[in-house]
């Protein structure tokens, strides 16, 4: 089933309109109802195999289940016994990946208790066929944490946020640590909160997201400012030791007096970030993406996942983003005329857009949600309330593999720009007519997108923290377009 969807974009950006190309398998139950199905998660292996935890509300436990080859296995529970964990529907544990590297976070209840009231990590390093005995992450004193959440970095080392508060619960802020041994010892955490103002707290009820790619991390939260409570990010580019700067990645301006328990999610592609999120700035609970230089911290774009004028569209929530390479998935819940739908927009290449239509995953009563993207194919997961159970479904796209590699290193498409110098160590400097708007990307010999600004400053790119080796330049304006060969020495 497919609905239209009336696109709208701001800042003169345009996305182009396709159908998404999933090819859909029948959905499945990843266990009985009786392992629960609070707030799903999903990571993949180094084959692209499932990985999925939730929480069970009952014993507040959290529980793992992977994809042998053929079926979900039987769920283990990961938490030792006699340790409860907090899961609801809309938070609990995360899990992040890498290759055969796994990490799962989680926060021990209650939280007001001293002996109770900290982040631990699990580890495997074997798909998750094993786990190793928590390790406790937070180095926290007297303060209360709330909401882990984890990414890992180049070197397959966690980095790790939670929600920081003194001991009467205020002070809200969020806090980062990581760790250089795979998990076993953590570094002081430091605060990554705070960019909107110096009187600005963070919206304590609503979880976070941490995200890296290469030496870069952002952690995304919703901000607290005299309660306008837009999304914020935090930026590192020393894989998350030092987060020197942020900045606003949502301009809905949403005043709101209490916290709405929803947070965002987000992926890094090149130099951009897409940030998804919910907002009620427009009078309604609507979804949202928006696209930001993470070099210049500014909104390149943003897009309402859905218009107004559905019929009978009600609340949107819980939207939740994954790529693999180009190839980009937005999953979240809406209710239309009473009835809940899990929608999903997906592009094989982000740089070319999301389609006019959304796939829709599911229809019923579907709560929470997550995505991942691998080897031309999609999985959705979801905590579904009618049938009690966690939710699973696949699909399968043909990656765009098309790279834009010229056949010589000087090669010129047209004779409106001029690039140098070839070969360049720090800058491309870019001569072009002073009048034109430029956006420019760069591509590694694999076509992999590594860079892209929609307006290039001073008419230079930097190019300092390329790796040395040949990669493309595609330079566009005003319908010209421009594609060189390039050497970083």
């Amino acid at each position: 089933m497919k609905q239209l969807l009336l696109v709208v974009f701001v800042l003169a950006v345009t996305f182009a309109s396709a159908l998404s190309g999933i090819t859909w398998n029948a959905g499945a139950n990843i266990a009985a109802n009786s392992y629960s199905n609070m707030h799903p998660r999903i990571a993949l292996d180094r084959s692209g195999n499932p990985l999925v935890i939730w929480g069970r509300m009952n014993d507040e436990s959290v529980w793992f289940s992977r994809w042998s080859g053929t079926m979900f296995t039987t769920p283990v529970k990961l938490n030792p016994t006699g340790v409860t964990v907090a899961t609801a529907s809309w938070m609990g544990p995360d899990i992040a990946s890498k290759g055969d590297t796994v990490y799962v976070v989680y926060r021990q209840t209650p939280e007001s208790m001293d002996t109770s009231k900290h982040i631990y990590i699990l580890s495997s390093f074997n798909g998750g066929m094993s786990f190793s005995s928590p390790v406790r992450i937070d180095n926290i004193g007297d303060s209360v944490t709330r909401f882990p959440t984890i990414a890992i970095d180049s070197n397959g080392n966690p980095i790790v946020a939670f929600m920081k508060f003194d001991n009467m619960f205020m002070n809200a802020r969020w806090a980062v640590t990581r760790s250089s041994d795979h998990g076993n010892t953590f570094s002081t955490d430091v605060k990554v909160s705070g960019w909107s103002g110096s009187n600005s707290e963070v919206c304590d009820c609503c979880p976070g997201v941490i995200v890296s790619a290469g030496s870069t991390s952002a952690m995304v939260y919703r901000d607290n400012l005299s309660n306008l409570r837009d999304m914020w990010t935090g930026i590192s580019s020393d894989n998350g030791a030092t987060f020197g700067r942020g900045f606003d990645v949502d301009n809905t301006n949403w005043g709101i007096n209490f916290c709405p328990s929803s947070g965002p999610d987000a992926v890094i592609i090149g130099d951009s970030l897409y940030t998804v999120f919910m907002s009620g700035g427009s009078g309604a609970y609507r979804t949202y993406l928006t696209k930001s230089s993470i070099t210049t911290g500014t909104i390149l774009s943003k897009w309402n996942l859905s218009d107004t004028t559905i019929p009978g569209l009600g609340q949107q929530n819980y939207p939740r983003i994954a790529s693999d390479g180009k190839a980009t998935a937005i999953v979240w819940k809406q209710n239309v005329s009473g009835n809940a739908q899990l929608p999903m927009l997906f592009t094989n290449n982000v740089a070319k857009g999301f389609p006019a239509t959304y796939d829709t995953v599911d229809l019923g009563d579907i709560t929470n949600a997550d995505v991942a993207v691998a080897n031309g194919k999609v999985f959705v997961v979801w905590e579904d309330d009618n049938s009690g159970t966690v939710k699973y479904r696949s699909g399968s796209f043909t990656p765009d593999t098309v790279a834009i590699i010229p056949n010589s290193i000087n090669e010129i498409q047209e004779t409106w720009v001029t690039v140098y110098p070839n070969p360049a160590t720090d800058v491309l400097n870019i001569i072009a007519p002073s009048n034109e708007k430029i956006s420019a990307s760069i591509f590694n010999t694999l076509g992999e997108e590594i860079y892209t600004t929609e307006s290039l400053t001073n008419n230079q790119i930097p190019i300092t923290s390329l790796t040395k080796g040949i990669y493309v330049v595609q330079l566009s304006t005003m319908g010209k377009s421009h594609v060189a060969k390039f050497v970083k020495e």
